[in-house]
């Protein structure tokens, strides 16, 4: 059996741009690990190299369960870094979304992820890409465990934004991740909410396959409603309608909210009551996470990049209703202290500024001109055009035809 290092190397369970993870065993401590091995004609590339050994490093500094955790780190005899990992025998939410779901569980198992993507924020990192099959589950004693993967394209907020590069899946990218807009923790949100929307539908938000289709997507058409199908109540439309805006202020500021409000329309879903979150503490002790797990005096989100001042704003104490009493997000959510500034203290008149450059120019600035090319549209006629013109070509061609015929004759 082949080897690497110490670990027994299995079938492989998934390939990447970068990467190939392999099922392993590890002979010691009899237990299955995944492997993730950098791609050999990437391994000499020491820019690609380091952010690979980057991503091993940054999921060894967080104690989450709902964060994969890195055991082990090595070179193989062909100098391929590797890095092992949990072995996730329950799939990924990517499976999940194939197959019917009932809602409540799918809200549950989001909102469980969010928790993790709360962990990254609080130590400072967005995680710029995730997508169902991002989010891996592991069966355990204390039932399904929900763990996010595949840093390979996070962010320090710590960090310049200048020059950062666009990164993520385009069916699951927020718009400004796109457009070179300020990154902050609200991209993730947005990419929650694409997630838990692919669960209850089958598919994401929007008819989005490449980054192309992201910059030239009209959004003054929101995303289609689906409560009254799930049979949900009406502020699961409203919640889809904010989390999925282009507009970062008016989604929910932290993947917590977004947390909080998916676990409270779950209690009245069908399903909602087959998954049980795992204990609520998090891990907050990373150098410059020092506020409360569940808020304190630091908003959980950098002042409003649009739409006015912070001083302008309305710092209310609770959230405005945007349903009759008794139903939708006011009643369900309690504000919390983390809450200051957020989505539910914003007016919501607020818009997107348009910008005054083409698609190709976006494209130019941000992956060098001349890499990509925008697509001229393409002029759609219906079916019966050509049927009409068919059925006059084959006219024409009877009609020479027997004329032919009768000047032969």
């Amino acid at each position: 059996m082949e080897t690497i290092g110490r670990y027994q190397v299995g079938a492989r369970i998934g390939v990447g741009s970068f990467a190939t993870v392999f099922k392993g065993r590890d002979p010691i401590l009899d237990v299955p690990v995944a492997i993730k091995v950098l791609a050999e004609n990437w391994s000499a590339n020491p820019d690609v190299r380091n952010r690979f050994l980057a991503e091993a490093r940054l999921l060894r500094r967080f104690h989450d369960e709902r964060i994969v955790p890195v055991h082990d780190i090595g070179t193989t005899a062909g100098d391929q870094p590797y890095f092992v990992m949990d072995y996730a025998d329950a799939g990924s939410l990517e499976q999940l979304r194939r197959q019917p779901t009932a809602p409540g569980r799918a809200l549950r198992l989001t909102a469980e992820a969010a928790r993790g993507v709360e962990v990254l924020h609080r130590h400072n990192v967005i995680h710029r890409d995730i997508t169902p099959g991002n989010i891996l589950l592991q069966y355990s004693k204390q039932g399904v465990r929900v763990m996010l993967a595949d840093l390979g394209v996070a962010k320090s907020l710590t960090e310049p934004q200048e020059g950062t590069m666009t990164a993520g899946t385009p069916a699951y990218m927020a718009y400004e991740q796109a457009t070179g807009g300020w990154l902050d923790q609200r991209v993730d949100v947005y990419s929650l909410a694409a997630v838990a929307y692919s669960l209850l539908t089958g598919h994401p938000p929007f008819p989005i396959k490449t980054l192309n289709d992201l910059l030239v997507r009209d959004w003054s058409v929101g995303v289609t409603p689906i409560a009254d199908t799930l049979g949900a109540p009406p502020v699961l439309d409203e919640v889809m309608a904010m989390a999925l805006s282009p507009d970062p202020q008016q989604r929910p500021q932290s993947a917590l909210e977004l947390a909080t409000v998916f676990d409270a329309i779950a209690d009245v879903l069908p399903g909602g009551d087959t998954y049980a979150p795992r204990p609520e503490g998090m891990d907050v002790t990373a150098t410059g996470a020092s506020w409360a797990p569940f808020g304190g005096t630091r908003p959980l989100a950098p002042p409003p990049l649009s739409g006015g001042s912070p001083e302008a704003l309305s710092w209310r104490s609770a959230p405005p209703p945007i349903a009759p009493p008794g139903t939708g997000w006011g009643s369900m959510v309690p504000p919390s202290p983390s809450s200051a500034g957020s989505y539910y203290s914003l007016g919501r008149t607020s818009s997107v500024v348009p910008r005054d450059e083409t698609p190709q120019q976006m494209l130019d600035k941000y992956l060098g001109e001349g890499k990509y090319t925008v697509a001229e549209p393409k002029e759609r006629r219906p079916v019966s055009f050509y049927v009409a013109v068919g059925i006059g070509l084959t006219a024409v061609f009877l009609l020479a035809l027997v004329l032919t015929i009768r000047y032969l004759t």
